[in-house]
């Protein structure tokens, strides 16, 4: 059985659009977790998907504030695309 036909579709397939999509949701949840858990990286990384409406509706406000609660990521700014790599910085 492949993630089309998978968990609560009862066997049905399930078009590739709902499946990302439900990945994604339930990535915003284990993120928003780690992040209530105080993970900085985490709450920088769910600002930006709920600036962005990634797994959750876009929400702007919220976004900021949990950009701004995360403050730092190592020694990134506020704001910082945790989910972008760093080897372009690591290339220079």
């Amino acid at each position: 059985m492949d993630l089309a036909t998978a968990g609560e579709s009862g066997g049905r397939r399930l078009p590739l659009s709902e499946v990302v999509s439900d990945c994604v949701r339930r990535w915003f949840e284990d993120t928003l977790r780690d992040a209530n858990a105080g993970d900085i990286e985490k709450q920088v990384l769910v600002g930006q998907m709920y600036c962005a409406g990634y797994g959750v509706p876009k929400d702007v406000v919220k976004g900021r504030a949990w950009i701004d609660k995360g403050q730092k990521v190592g020694d990134k700014d506020p704001g910082y695309n945790a989910i972008d790599s760093d080897s372009q910085a690591a290339a220079h």
